[in-house]
Formats: structure tokens, sequence, C-alpha cells
């Protein structure tokens, strides 16, 4: 194991500072950067994976590859924009739609109940109010796409922004995806050659962990939010689509989805069909979808290579964000498992160190 002395180690603790301050300024600016180099590491193992496919002695090269798994994310993000956003904004303007009997039902058998069996007044829902704040809100935030040209249309700037950011993230991503592995060799080049062994391993470690968490997890989402989704609509929820995809967003952190998606759909159920009975069928898509979840979608996609608790997950997504913004949120994740690799590795040489065995 290679040693450093303390100047190496003041060295590396300054650029570490300087590196995270350089962060911080350049957070607005690397934003695109960082969407790019995340859906480049996803998509680089299918890119690999292609370039070994041989049909009758004809082999794609890196470019060819790379193509095909670049317009993959391109038709994925276009489906996104033009399939599920419209149908999702559909669900909840019904839902909004609907809101004067449901709450009207909430005053007249719900607060009832309660108040027999609680033994206290309860004073009933201002119907008028919260319908126009919900609606007022809705209209704020709803019509994603007349409010973004409203809004951008005031500003050249914002346009320029947006517009640069649509055309940079395709363009990086292509340039990653096709250099991706060219780019790892010379960062492995630029490290010490005493310090190679060590970094190789990390980064090995770091990439199990990162695969299982940026790849994997990335998976089990979209499969969960499709599952839930399919799940709820057989049962005629008609927030099926919203709850399933928040639910399965959501399940990044362990529990968390299925337990987001029960409290959302039982909710919305008991609004919706007014009885108690309409409970089971939406208990049993999730237990079904979580028994699919833990028996085969993380064992299969993800493995048991994270190890990182849900509690720093959480606390790692809320520090990215406040500390970065919305670059910190995409980043929170890859750096905490970087980190945790670290740990491990100080924890290792502190078990076997002489202050830990003669303490």
């Amino acid at each position: 194991m290679v040693e450093m002395n303390d100047s190496q180690k003041w060295f590396v603790l300054a650029f570490v500072v300087a590196f995270g301050c350089v962060i911080y300024l350049l957070a607005p600016v690397l934003m695109p950067f960082a969407f790019a180099a995340i859906l480049a590491y996803l998509g680089d193992p299918v890119v690999d994976r292609l370039e070994t496919v041989q049909f009758r002695g004809w082999r794609l090269n890196r470019t060819l590859a790379v193509m095909v798994v670049f317009s993959g994310i391109i038709f994925s993000i276009a489906a996104l924009l033009i399939v599920i956003i419209p149908a999702l904004e559909y669900q909840i303007g019904e839902f909004i739609d609907k809101l004067p009997s449901y709450l009207n039902w909430i005053n007249k058998s719900v607060i009832p109940v309660l108040q027999k069996y609680l033994g206290r007044s309860i004073r009933p829902l201002r119907e008028e109010q919260l319908i126009n704040l919900i609606k007022g809100h809705w209209q704020d935030g709803g019509g994603a796409a007349e409010n973004l040209i409203a809004s951008v249309s005031h500003s050249g700037a914002v346009i320029i922004g947006w517009a640069m950011n649509l055309v940079l993230i395709p363009v990086i991503t292509f340039y990653l995806l096709r250099d991706w592995d060219k780019l790892m060799a010379q960062i492995h080049d630029l490290f010490p050659r005493r310090f190679a062994g060590t970094v190789a391993k990390l980064a090995g470690e770091a990439d199990d962990v990162l695969g299982a968490f940026m790849r994997g997890q990335f998976y089990v989402m979209l499969a969960q939010g499709v599952i839930y989704s399919v799940g709820l609509w057989m049962v005629d929820l008609e927030l099926a689509l919203v709850i399933g995809m928040m639910a399965g967003l959501v399940s990044f952190v362990p529990y968390m989805g299925v337990i987001t998606g029960v409290i959302f759909a039982s909710m919305s159920a008991l609004l919706q069909f007014q009885d108690a009975v309409h409970l089971l069928p939406v208990l049993i898509v999730f237990a079904v979808g979580q028994s699919i979840e833990g028996m085969v979608l993380t064992p299969w996609l993800v493995g048991n290579k994270i190890g990182l608790h849900p509690v720093a997950v959480m606390f790692a997504v809320l520090a990215g964000g406040r500390l970065f913004g919305f670059l910190g949120v995409l980043l929170a994740l890859p750096v905490a498992s970087v980190i945790m690799v670290l740990l491990r590795h100080v924890h290792e040489r502190y078990t076997f160190s002489g202050f830990y065995s003669n303490g």
C-alpha cells in the first residue's frame, strides 16, 4: 500500500476543496455536461455490448453502435415528452374537474364519521377556497408548454439558454459515448504510476456501485413506474399514470416508492369510489409490484453492490440540492457512491493499522 507524505496529503486536500469551489461557481454552466455524462454512463455498457455482436461476420464499429444507442435515448426522451407528459396533464386536469364532488363527499360522509369516533368537532372543508387555490396553482404549473413559451418570450437570455441546453446535451452525450473508453483510459494515465494500482482498484469498486445505482436502479425505477401505472389502470384508478410514475421515480430510496404510492393511491381511490372496498385492489397492486421488485427486478438489475443506507441516499439528495441546486441533485448519488467506496478503503486501512490493533 502506497503512503503519501504530509505535503502530498495537503495538496490532495487543497485540490479537492478547489475543485468543489469550481463546481459550486460553475454549477449552472455544468448542468448540461453533468446530464450528458449521466446519459453517456448509462449508455456505455449497451454500446460495448453492441460492439461484440456479430452477424454473418459483420460487426458494428464504435461509432455505429453509439448511433444506435443515441437514437434509442433520443426516441425515449421524445416519447416521454410527447406521450407521457400530456397524459399526466390530462389525468390531473380530470381530477381537478371532479374535485368539487370529492370535497362535498368528504364534508358529508367522512367528517361526520370522524367527529363521531374522535368525539371532537371538525371544521368542514371550505370547498370554494380549496378549489380556487388548487386550480390557481394548476393553472400556474399545469399548462407547461404555454407557460414555458410565455415566460421565455420576455427574456432573450432564457431562450438562448434553453436552446443551448437542448443542443448541447445531445451533442455532448454523443461524443462522450463515442470516446468514453478513451477518456477513462486517459484519466487513469494522469495518476502517478505508484498510485495506479490503488486508483484502478478504487475505480473498479466505484464503477460497481455506480453501475448498480445509475444503471440498475434507473431501470428498476422505470419498471416499477410501469408496473404500478398498469396495475392502477387495471383497477380503474383515474390518476393511475400520475401515481404510478411518481411511485416509480421515488423508489430509488428503498420502500419510499411503495409507501408514497400506497398513500396517494389510497387517497385517490377513496375520493374516486367513495368507499373502502376499492382500497383492497390498490393494496394488491403495490404488494405485487413490491414483490416483483424484491424478488426479480433488484436482484437481476441491481444486485447487492449498492450498500448505501436509505437515510444516506436521502441526505445525499437533499444536501446536493441545497449546495449545488439541480446539478447537485443529479450528482448526489454518484458522488455519495464514490465517497462510500473511499470510506470503505479508509476503514479497511484503519482496521489493519497498528493504531487500531494496539489500541
